[in-house]
């Protein structure tokens, strides 16, 4: 039994997808090849600025279109997601046959509408989880950069076009250089959304409440309320978990937003007028497109980049970029919401510590 349709998801979201920005074979071919050599450009000033230790050995970034992403983004989906199809397989007795057909088609086409939706956005990740190696061998991550995303949003700024795009890049490789220079910090993240979805209901009943509850989160959203359907689906359980991996992903957004800015202006001229208009742009938005990114839960993502650049920023100015890279001593040296809202409560437990818990040995 599958969760969703990955094939229909793919093919409703390239189907759904908007085409890039109109430009020349010529330009596309200049974009592509700025993108690879800027991202290479961009690990070095991280790795010397970041100073974390034991990142693996930088790859030039694979650069997409819309439907290349999309595709990506499912073979992603599928990995995260093993755990609950292997537990929907052992309950398939308790689930009448037609429900799990016809609820895989309608997941795989809203997942596809969703991510027709985000390919026009996206301007960049490092894809954390992806399919094993032909020797079952689990890849430590890929930079990823959306060629037409990259280009429409520089065009659409009036920025200086190459220093848009290191600064992009300078964001995505402090994701690179975060998960392969700590060793236990991808595993952290993959075991805790492992949980998260093992924690789920997949009752009939349940299933058919937490429907209830999702459609009365689009009506609150439509009508301009702070629902969304991340919120809607939860169980308790899931909450709690869901703070957790909500604190270390609003550190590492927010240490990319932090890097990507503190490096900029040696090397990225043009950074603050980047920043200005960006910032702009992360805010506005037609009706329609705030509601959707409300409702798919974008604007705590975004909410998420200035929480935790705030933090990155306040534990710098207190114990220096050495005293910051404690957080990434083990899962117990992360920051909990309470600390990421009030940094100097981090900075007590961790930051003055003199002996830290490790993680299998590292610190």
């Amino acid at each position: 039994m599958q969760v969703i349709d990955w094939d229909l998801a793919v093919a409703t979201g390239v189907r759904l997808v908007r085409p890039g920005p109109q430009v020349s074979r010529e330009e596309a071919k200049h974009a592509v090849t700025e993108l690879r050599r800027l991202s290479r450009e961009a690990e070095e000033h991280v790795q010397e600025f970041a100073r974390i230790n034991g990142a693996a050995e930088p790859v030039e970034a694979t650069v997409v279109d819309r439907p290349g992403w999309i595709r990506a983004n499912v073979d992603g989906f599928r990995v995260v997601l093993e755990p609950l199809t292997a537990r929907m397989n052992e309950r398939r007795d308790q689930m009448p046959a037609i429900v799990g057909a016809v609820g895989s088609r309608v997941t795989g086409f809203e997942v596809g509408a969703v991510l027709a939706f985000l390919a026009t956005r996206v301007l960049g990740q490092y894809e954390l989880f992806l399919p094993p190696d032909p020797e079952g061998r689990a890849p430590t991550g890929r930079l990823t950069l959306v060629a037409p995303n990259i280009v429409h949003t520089e065009r659409e700024l009036g920025v200086d076009p190459r220093d848009f795009r290191l600064w992009v890049c300078l964001h995505e490789e402090t994701h690179r250089v975060q998960f392969t220079g700590v060793p236990w910090l991808r595993e952290y993240v993959h075991g805790q959304m492992t949980q998260f979805l093992l924690a789920s209901d997949i009752d009939l009943g349940t299933m058919l409440d937490r429907l209830r509850a999702a459609s009365d989160a689009v009506a609150d959203a439509i009508k301009g309320g702070e629902g969304n359907l991340i919120d809607a689906i939860q169980t308790p359980e899931q909450k709690e978990i869901l703070a957790r991996l909500t604190a270390v992903m609003t550190l590492v957004e927010g240490h990319g937003d932090y890097v990507m800015d503190a490096v900029g202006p040696s090397v990225v001229p043009s950074v603050a007028d980047i920043r200005s208009k960006f910032q702009h742009r992360r805010e506005g938005g037609s009706r329609f497109d705030r509601t959707i990114r409300r409702l798919l839960g974008v604007d705590l993502k975004l909410k998420q980049y200035a929480e935790g650049a705030a933090f990155v920023r306040k534990v710098v100015a207190e114990v220096g970029i050495d005293g910051f890279n404690r957080v990434w001593g083990s899962p117990e040296t992360l920051p909990d919401h309470t600390e990421i809202a009030d940094p100097g409560k981090w900075i007590e437990r961790v930051g003055r510590v003199r002996e830290l818990p490790a993680a299998n040995g590292q610190v």
